[in-house]
């Protein structure tokens, strides 16, 4: 399927308002790329910005939207929930304003036992804003159609 015809919650455990992709604009095997539009309603904006834990949250989604992609459209399965185990390593060079698009960039450097390591770029344009090192967990636990 065309990635620009993928509906994001079909693919993204998580609900709005707490959506942090816009887009998928890419998966392989290691590399996932998504876009996100930061809008001034975003639950995460605050004075005109993206917060760290919207920068956070939209690197973990990332994450979330390539596992839920490669269930559904590779595996043919459901949709599973996910947690942060651990974030290392992250820089926050600037927090994006509303307005500005986000395009996020994660590269698996390792999958093994259900954990997955990422090395993540968010960026604005061609401008670096923030990267980090992130480990998921993926579960068995299906994310609920009706929540």
């Amino acid at each position: 399927m065309p990635f620009d015809e993928i509906d994001i919650p079909d693919i993204l455990p998580q609900r709005p308002p707490f959506v942090m992709i816009g887009k998928l604009l890419h998966v392989d095997r290691r590399v996932t790329r998504t876009s996100l539009h930061v809008s001034g309603d975003n639950i995460f904006c605050e004075h005109g910005r993206l917060t760290e834990s919207g920068v956070i949250e939209n690197i973990a989604q990332t994450c979330a939207v390539r596992m839920g992609y490669i269930n559904k459209y590779v595996k043919l399965d459901t949709v599973k929930l996910g947690f942060i185990g651990a974030i290392r390593n992250l820089e926050i060079v600037r927090l994006p304003r509303t307005g500005e698009t986000l395009t996020t960039q994660i590269d698996v450097q390792e999958e093994i036992f259900g954990m997955t390591l990422v090395h993540a770029t968010v960026k604005v344009e061609n401008e670096l804003i923030a990267s980090s090192e992130m480990k998921i967990s993926i579960t068995d636990i299906e994310r609920r159609e009706n929540e």
